[in-house]
């Protein structure tokens, strides 16, 4: 094992993988240079540090600066795929995924089965997202209910170093196009990874980070950290809580969130997304159709409220999750007995 910042586990990564196959490559808005630096050997690998040194190792053919278009990245990404290449595109802010949204959900995520099987489109396009940097409502949204929504695409949002490396690897080595959502705010978090080259975790397992026999606790990425905080805090008075990270929101790991719910009798989810329309709503709306006898309370949502991402610092505190409200609504469900 090795410790290492999520941001490091998941440049590591990719790094890897362009050694272990030339097929690999990179592209993006300042993926060489980046913070006004001329690129080359000397650039420090775009705003978030995680293709730095990728350059100098691999040249402008497999790194490569592109335009400040999304639409060209997402297009060439598509098209790079479908040659034969293994792409792996950046869209720095994920709240621009409108300016590319053909080239994703027209074209992408369909290209298999318009084909009929007979092409794969090996793309990883990974998303910074989520709040927490006071970046406004234009680069604070979170824009997993976009994405999970459409056919054809596979969803990741790790919530570890560990979880970034081996879902990232996976996903490179996937056959078919992957939405990777990496939380801003996590970047800079620490923790162990496996040394192992070709360590992977498949899609569609979810990853119980707390076990308990009270309430089931639901999330995803950055939210995973609010929910065990929560956990660990009611575990103090006595309450016990199964905390389930997602790992993938497509595929959806059903089997752990009924099998969970159906020990516990009580469901909290946390999505930082609003909440119409949203993960929370879909993971409700399951529960409620397949395991409404099991509950023992109505199901709560902590989630963001239906308006933009504020940009002052005190509303974003007062706009996001935290764990207080977790524990807040899985006191509000054990309320009922």
């Amino acid at each position: 094992m090795a410790k290492m910042m999520y941001r490091d586990a998941i440049r590591g990564t990719i790094f890897q993988e362009m050694q272990r196959d030339p097929r690999v490559v990179v592209l993006g808005e300042d993926v060489v240079g980046g913070m006004g630096t001329a690129g080359g050997p000397e650039a420090i690998g775009g705003i978030w540090s995680t293709s730095t040194g990728f350059y100098e190792a691999f040249g402008p053919d497999r790194v490569i600066d592109t335009p400040i278009s999304e639409s060209a990245i997402m297009g060439a990404a598509g098209g790079l795929a479908l040659a034969g290449k293994r792409p792996v595109a950046e869209i720095m802010f994920a709240d621009f995924i409108g300016v590319c949204m053909d080239q994703l959900w027209n074209q992408i995520a369909k290209f298999r089965y318009m084909f009929g099987g007979k092409s794969v489109c090996p793309a990883v396009i990974r998303m910074p997202c989520g709040a927490g940097y006071n970046a406004a409502a234009q680069h604070s949204q979170m824009i997993s209910q976009f994405v999970t929504s459409m056919p054809g695409l596979k969803v990741v949002m790790p919530a570890t170093p560990a979880d970034a490396c081996g879902l990232l690897r996976q996903a490179i080595r996937d056959d078919d196009p992957v939405v990777f959502l990496e939380h801003k705010f996590l970047y800079a978090m620490t923790g162990d990874v496996p040394d192992d080259p070709d360590f992977t975790i498949p899609f569609g397992h979810a990853r119980l980070a707390r076990a308990g026999e009270d309430v089931t606790i639901v999330a995803s990425g950055m939210m995973v950290g609010y929910a065990e905080t929560a956990a660990d805090d009611l575990a103090q008075d006595g309450v016990g809580c199964d905390v389930l990270d997602l790992r993938t929101t497509s595929p959806l790991d059903e089997e752990a969130i009924l099998d969970s719910v159906e020990a516990t009798g009580r469901l909290v989810i946390v999505d930082e997304a609003p909440p119409r329309c949203s993960l929370a709503t879909d993971i409700a709306a399951l529960v409620a159709s397949k395991a409404f006898a099991s509950l023992k309370a109505p199901i709560e949502m902590v989630t963001a409220p239906h308006t933009p991402v504020p940009f002052a610092r005190e509303l974003e505190g007062a706009y996001l999750p935290s764990p207080a409200k977790v524990a807040a609504a899985v006191r509000k469900t054990l309320a009922y007995r």
